[in-house]
């Protein structure tokens, strides 16, 4: 395909879900299956119009997957119920930390005994598939910044953190591979990759998250009144706040998370927010949790909810275009015991028992604990591991092998949880009210 065929076929899907927003909105499945639907019928397993090398086009698919995640990681943010409190918070980072930790071991153990890879590449692998998707999974995510529901919150909450949280057992495992320094029995890896990346990647965000709340405010304040341009000072604070991670070697996508609940909080904080019943931020013009009136006209915007459309816009965006790559990246070579397997043992062992062992003595209730053990859909945060991999010494004899697995992993999370993730979710909210 020619770059003019490629901007016919991108127009056409974007003007068909763009007219076509609210008849897709009933299906009972979701429109990355679509978006997939097409790039399998006109990819290799199919018509053979188009292919898209992930080895040849590793570097390109990385960009765009780093800024997809990082798009989706801000918006998640800026949707969190603030302040951080523990018994909200503790569920997801049980599932951020203790379960994405148990999935990974789980994969890496099922890869090395039941595919005979080497240790390396299954923990590699397991970083790589463990983490959910903050893209793709804007259907069980939190709906806006007042969206008081805990299951939302926690898949939401839980989708923002484990993509910074995996990045350590991406090095542990390049680092078994020996394509990267863990120091002595991992002292390196303990230290640097661990401890100082996370830790840095928190302060970074929330400090930048506040201090771009707290000028904002300052300038809308002075008279005459100060235009500030939203869309731009959101994806400004997504460049620098991801920029100085890189630098100071920080786990990148947790500090634009950070920085996103870091925002929202300072903002709410200034502008004279209340906490309700149940102790969560919300404006002063909010009557209570079961509606709101209109904000004042005098009442400051803010740029952690004004900016929120364009960042979900560009959400749309990025998941129309890679869903539509990945369905010309399988062909039919792809689909083998391995990569079906390594799925299968994801659904129904992995991630249901790495779920169900974190959340041991929370207070969640046993039925968001099994929705929550289902729903863990892996999509555009998978693919950006992987490519990050890729071009960061991933020996070339396990490449391939690690590409059909993710590959085929991706594709049928998208199929099985997004066919079943709206039936389950409505019959789960109609036994909540009864």
């Amino acid at each position: 395909m020619t770059t003019t065929h490629w901007f016919i076929l991108i127009g056409c899907l974007m003007l068909a879900r763009g007219l076509m927003a609210t008849s897709i909105s009933r299906l009972p499945f979701t429109s990355a299956i679509v978006y997939l639907g097409v790039g399998l019928g006109l990819g290799p397993m199919v018509l053979g119009i188009f292919s898209f090398s992930p080895v040849e086009q590793s570097h390109l698919l990385e960009t765009l997957t780093e800024i997809a995640v990082l798009v989706s990681l801000f918006s998640a943010g800026v949707k969190m119920p603030v302040p951080i409190s523990r018994q909200r918070w503790m569920p997801a980072i049980r599932l951020a930390w203790v379960s994405m930790s148990l999935s990974v071991g789980l994969i890496a153990a099922f890869c090395y005994f039941a595919l005979g890879l080497p240790l390396g590449a299954g923990v590699l692998l397991g970083a790589i598939l463990a983490p959910t998707d903050p893209v793709l999974a804007t259907d069980v995510q939190v709906r806006h910044p007042d969206d008081r529901d805990q299951l939302r919150f926690t898949l939401t909450c839980e989708a923002g953190m484990n993509d910074g949280s995996a990045f350590p057992f991406v090095m542990l495992g390049l680092g078994l591979l020996g394509a990267h320094e863990l120091g002595d029995l991992g002292w390196r890896w303990v230290l640097v990759d661990v401890l100082w990346a996370t830790l840095a990647a928190i302060a970074i965000g929330t400090l930048g998250g506040a201090a771009l709340g707290r000028l904002g405010w300052m300038l809308r304040g002075k008279d005459p009144k100060h235009e500030v341009l939203d869309d731009l000072v959101g994806l400004g604070l997504i460049a620098v706040v991801y920029g100085l991670s890189v630098i100071f070697v920080a786990w990148g996508f947790l500090a634009v998370f950070f920085a996103g609940v870091a925002l929202r909080q300072t903002e709410l904080v200034l502008s004279g927010a209340h906490k309700d019943r149940q102790g969560l931020l919300v404006p002063e013009h909010s009557k209570d949790e079961a509606g709101a009136t209109a904000p004042p006209a005098d009442m400051p915007l803010t740029v952690s909810a004004e900016s929120l459309v364009f960042k979900e816009h560009l959400e749309r965006l990025s998941e129309l275009t890679l869903v539509l790559l990945l369905g010309g990246m399988v062909s039919m070579h792809d689909w083998n015991w391995r990569s079906v397997g390594t799925a299968l043992f994801l659904f129904v062992v992995a991630r249901p028992l790495s779920v169900m062992i974190g959340l041991l003595g929370s207070d969640s209730s046993m039925r968001i604990r099994g929705i929550t053990a289902w729903f863990g859909v892996r999509g555009i945060g998978s693919l950006y591991y992987l490519m990050y991999a890729l071009n960061h010494g991933l020996p070339v004899s396990l490449s391939h092998q690690l590409i059909q697995i993710t590959v085929v992993v991706i594709m049928l999370s998208i199929v099985v949880h997004g066919t079943s993730v709206k039936p389950l979710l409505e019959r789960f909210w109609r036994r909540k009210q009864t």
